[in-house]
């Protein structure tokens, strides 16, 4: 892997005097350490297999003698450790969260809403109208992926963001559960009237949702692109499922990863993946004869490969003046990481 020193970026003079610190305690970086920049910033990572799975281990044995309680504890650590792997600008990532936030907000997810919920279904199960029953449970079954999903979605990645910082500024999410929830359900509907037709928008719209709500300090990410975009490439990869063996859906995936990232802006700053499809191939292929060759026990060398892959694709091109962003954090509970974990989805950030 190259080092971030072989191509020293160029300093170039401010845009403008940066302004006072605003009242209420906010501060921002160096100047002297983050003058604005015009060139490509590269990301990096550095973990390797052997270091994460030691961390693996150590976890696995504590979650057994505490009959699984150390889990979220290792969670915790697992992702200090690859997010402190990854680098940009010379300074690398931290995690602030811990496994008493993630264990308290899986115990508020179940006690909230699975409880209440796994109640209320086997409630109407004992009632005597099978009819009514079976309607009233169908209308359940339907609240979990378009309410209860979208819902920890959003409140996954609140948490994840706000507990993640760089250069010791915060990054949060500041978008609502109430139109995300809309979204998703409005294009959850369509895709499966269309017969997937509209999933290539509604796909986009969500990504969109989720990037135009995230802030790093003070200072916004843009995201600015539509789904319509990609709707060929979807149709062709549908297409071309059966011919390839399903190869096809990489490049598919690739393309949109592209797409999506050089739809994504911060402060004027584009952001740029050169992902092939070849690469989701190869890395995808290889992590499951890492798999099969050490019956699981390589995910953590799975999970390396897919830090090192997605981050050595990723750029960011343009100013990047850094002076200017000052700490903006905003408070968060795990109580959505929690319902993200019963539900087995997330909201993004991770490498896994």
């Amino acid at each position: 892997m190259p080092s971030p020193t072989d191509a020293p970026p160029r300093a170039a003079p401010p845009l403008a005097p940066p302004p006072p610190s605003p009242p209420g305690g906010t501060y921002r970086t160096d100047p002297s350490a983050a003058a604005p920049r015009r060139d490509s910033h590269r990301v990096f990572f550095y973990g390797t297999g052997g270091a994460l799975f030691r961390i693996q281990i150590v976890n696995a044995v504590f979650t057994l003698l505490t009959l699984g309680i150390y889990y979220f504890w290792g969670k915790a650590e697992v992702r200090r450790y690859l997010l402190s792997q990854a680098e940009i600008e010379g300074d690398r990532f931290a995690y602030h969260g811990t496994g008493k936030e993630l264990f308290i907000g899986f115990l508020k997810a179940v006690l909230v809403f699975w409880l209440p919920f796994v109640g209320l279904g086997m409630g109407l199960t004992s009632l005597g109208d099978e009819g009514l029953v079976h309607v009233a449970l169908v209308l359940l079954g339907w609240m979990v992926p378009l309410v209860f999903v979208p819902f920890a979605m959003v409140s996954a990645r609140r948490y994840r963001l706000s507990r993640t910082s760089w250069r010791g500024i915060r990054f949060s999410f500041r978008g609502r559960p109430g139109p995300f929830i809309r979204l998703f359900a409005v294009g959850s509907v369509l895709s499966l009237v269309t017969l997937g037709l509209y999933y290539p928008i509604f796909d986009t719209r969500r990504q969109a949702y989720l990037v135009s709500h995230s802030w790093f300090g003070n200072r916004k990410f843009e995201f600015e692109a539509s789904g319509r975009d990609l709707l060929s490439h979807f149709v062709v990869a549908v297409l071309l499922t059966l011919p390839t063996l399903g190869l096809s859906w990489f490049w598919y995936v690739a393309r949109k990863r592209r797409f999506w990232w050089g739809s994504t802006t911060f402060e004027g700053a584009r952001f740029r993946s050169t992902i092939t499809g070849g690469m989701l191939m190869r890395l995808m292929l290889g992590n499951v004869l890492i798999f099969v060759l050490t019956l699981t026990l390589g995910r953590a060398w799975a999970t390396v490969r897919n830090g090192r892959v997605a981050c050595r694709t990723l750029h960011l091109d343009g100013w990047l003046d850094i002076a200017q962003i000052e700490q903006d954090a905003r408070q968060s509970t795990a109580t959505g990481e929690g319902l993200a974990g019963l539900l087995d989805v997330g909201g993004g950030l991770d490498f896994s």
